[in-house]
């Protein structure tokens, strides 16, 4: 059988380094938060006051009557036994009250309410207001149920995710994907916030410790975060390709090397 010579060895060798320094990614841009203030000693502050979300339509809210007038409250209180044992959350919309397109909500008894552009709190104090019209010391929770976000692009578990508290962060939606992947670019991840008008775009620099004063570190209802890829997953895609050539290429060599003996 033939052997490989010295130069083709060494051109393996060479392109084998090759491959390998294409698929790595520089330690300097994987930490998020980059900053030499940090101490270990004493805790940085960075103020950043957090966003009242305000309603608006096609938002679905959860709407909670109590009172001791326990068969008036069941008006109000939508209910659905597939909640309970679906794990699907989009079954929650089941036992919401949707907006309509000019911000109305329609309670049984007290009609239409209109609770676009009021923050949650406000939205549960008016819908009390109206509800103790009609029941005896009513006491009114309102809770969004249609907060969720869409992570796609370089973490390792993209999809659609339901937020389950009225305030979430950008640390905390890329953490429910799963954090990004090795190759995710995290000195550009496009946020992408739907407005009445249309879609805004936003690039966020995860490295970058003024983050955490952007007016977008706080995630809104809808928000879709997609997280580029770095060079080096095009590389190293790029670089199996030529992998699988090469070793082609040698095989067909050593084949008509080993004719050549016969």
């Amino acid at each position: 059988m033939p052997t490989l010579s010295v130069t083709t060895r060494i051109r393996f060798g060479l392109f084998a380094i090759l491959w390998w320094l294409s698929g790595c990614v520089a330690q300097q841009k994987i930490p998020y938060l980059q900053s030499k203030e940090y101490s270990t000693t004493a805790p940085v502050s960075v103020p950043n006051a957090r966003q009242d979300y305000r309603i608006q339509p096609s938002d679905v809210l959860s709407i909670r009557v109590q009172s001791v007038q326990t068969n008036l409250n069941e008006i109000f209180n939508i209910s659905d036994t597939r909640t309970v044992f679906s794990g699907d959350p989009s079954t929650l919309f089941l036992t919401g009250y949707s907006v309509d397109a000019a911000g109305f909500i329609n309670l049984p008894t007290v009609n239409k309410v209109k609770v676009q552009g009021l923050t949650l709190d406000e939205a549960q104090v008016l819908i009390q207001q109206q509800v103790g019209k009609f029941v005896r010391d009513a006491n009114v929770l309102v809770k969004l149920l249609s907060f969720k976000i869409t992570v796609l692009g370089e973490v390792r578990n993209p999809g659609r995710y339901f937020i389950y508290n009225s305030q979430a962060t950008l640390l905390e939606g890329l953490g429910l994907a799963g954090d990004l992947t090795e190759f995710g670019n995290r000195q550009n991840v496009k946020l992408i916030r739907q407005t009445a008008t249309g879609s805004d775009v936003v690039l966020l620099d995860l490295t970058d410790p003024n983050l955490l004063k952007s007016p977008y570190f706080y995630l809104l209802p809808n928000d879709a975060l997609y997280v580029e890829p770095l060079p080096a997953r095009v590389n190293r895609g790029n670089a199996n390709n030529l992998g699988i050539v090469f070793g082609g290429i040698s095989a067909l060599v050593l084949l008509f090397s080993y004719l050549k003996i016969f």
